[in-house]
């Protein structure tokens, strides 16, 4: 699974006008599950994310985690991130895992993630979002595993 995770002092996902998500201080988390992903893929995902030190202690060092700082997060589906833009100007998207199974992914990583993390927000799979932060830092860490 790929991601690219943002640290934020506040994000939240329009769709039509209306908010579907929202936090304060967190994690944005944009995600797309590719072919050949599976749960280990997602659940080695959440745990390192959980667990990536990336905001500050009282020296100012990035050395809390947002469990530690008990931030929230904000999911949202992002097939565009298994782009290849290698053969032209175009991308292709045939890395990203086929709808069905990138929603069954996709839900399987938020259920894992409310399980897991008290604040969990999300927005809507295969739905045209619009994407608002206030990216901390700045802080963006592109985070893929395998």
């Amino acid at each position: 699974m790929i991601s690219v995770i943002q640290r934020v002092s506040q994000a939240r996902v329009d769709v039509g006008g209306l908010t579907v998500g929202e936090i304060g201080a967190g994690l944005l988390v944009l995600v797309c599950a590719e072919n050949g992903d599976g749960e280990p893929q997602a659940d080695r995902l959440l745990a390192k994310l959980l667990k990536l030190r990336i905001f500050s202690d009282e020296t100012g060092k990035l050395n809390r985690s947002v469990q530690e700082v008990e931030g929230g997060l904000l999911i949202v589906s992002q097939f565009t991130l298994a782009a290849d833009t290698s053969g032209g100007n175009r991308p292709s998207f045939t890395r990203a895992a086929q709808p069905q199974e990138g929603r069954r992914l996709y839900d399987y990583f938020v259920a894992q993630a409310r399980a897991a993390h008290p604040v969990v927000q999300t927005g809507r799979f295969a739905t045209d979002m619009k994407v608002q932060l206030v990216n901390d830092g700045p802080v963006t860490i592109p985070l893929t595993v395998r």
